[in-house]
């Protein structure tokens, strides 16, 4: 029963928020999509992660190693889902991206926040970052045919992961006053992620719900069981290796339909992916966050 209350405290509040977002637009009331998430990834959720990376006394080579657990992860799942989608023969550049990268910033941060406080806010930003990289790279490449490192380069919330680490490794530290504006605007994310994830699950329509939701439960099996494979294999400290799991696990993410609309993919497709793997995340993620933490 502990154990029950223990998850629901920690799940319970990432829900409600989405549920928010989601309410607020089922009701017919404005929400700026765009604008939220441009000013989230911009100015707050790369704040969030410097102030994290800054004041975390996790050892700077536990971090390395989780950077690399984590591109070995995504690395693994590529040739899974790969092998996966060519058996099925299902179109790569529509289903592979999304499936492989998930919501690990609108999703993971608050979870491992609630569940691990700031050392795993610490953990979890790292997966987020090698996710991203990931994503803006050799995602867009399996959408659109091309790669985008100048769009890496140009990301604020690239630049404040390495300006975190370089500050964790040097041991520096921003003047106060500045800290707590940083953290006060960083404080600002999660609940404009989760707020904006359940906005956008809302406006989407979902295409064909049976081949959508197998995907999902397949996806989200094989990325709970490589991330556990792997940590294991990297021998992560208990904090890092639930992280791993959690972040590795969360389901398709909502920019995966941008994209594809953006790009000329299968954009209905995408959908069903995003709101059935969400879905399904109500029940997986809590059943896994129970595993990582018992």
């Amino acid at each position: 029963m502990n154990l029950v209350l223990t998850v629901l405290e920690i799940t319970a509040p990432v829900f409600a928020l989405a549920t928010i977002g989601f309410v607020w637009v089922r009701l017919g009331l404005a929400y700026d999509v765009p604008f939220v998430s441009r000013m989230a990834m911009t100015i707050s959720v790369p704040c969030l992660i410097f102030v994290a990376l800054m004041q975390t006394e996790i050892d700077p080579s536990a971090l390395a190693t989780l950077s690399l657990a984590a591109a070995l992860s995504y690395a693994v799942l590529a040739a899974l889902l790969a092998a996966l989608l060519a058996v099925m023969r299902l179109d790569m550049p529509t289903y592979l991206a999304p499936l492989i990268f998930g919501n690990t910033g609108n999703l993971g941060l608050p979870l491992a926040l609630f569940a691990f406080g700031q050392e795993g806010l610490g953990y979890a930003v790292v997966v987020f970052a090698v996710m991203a990289i990931g994503s803006f790279t050799f995602g867009i490449w399996l959408v659109a045919g091309r790669g985008s490192l100048g769009r890496v380069l140009r990301e604020p919330l690239v630049w404040g992961t390495v300006l975190g680490a370089l500050f964790l490794w040097q041991g520096w530290h921003t003047p106060q006053v500045v800290t707590n504006t940083l953290e006060l605007v960083g404080q600002m994310a999660i609940p404009l992620m989760l707020i904006t994830l359940g906005v956008a699950v809302a406006r989407l329509r979902p295409g064909t719900l049976a081949l959508s939701t197998g995907l999902s439960a397949t996806k989200i099996a094989l990325c709970a069981g490589v991330a556990v494979g792997l940590g294991l294999w990297f021998g992560l400290p208990p904090v890092a290796f639930a992280v791993l799991v959690l972040q590795i696990s969360t389901p398709v993410a909502v920019t995966s339909y941008l994209l594809a609309e953006k790009y000329g993919s299968d954009a209905q497709a995408v959908a069903g992916l995003v709101v059935t793997s969400t879905l399904l995340s109500v029940i997986a993620l809590p059943l896994i966050l129970a595993i990582v933490i018992a």
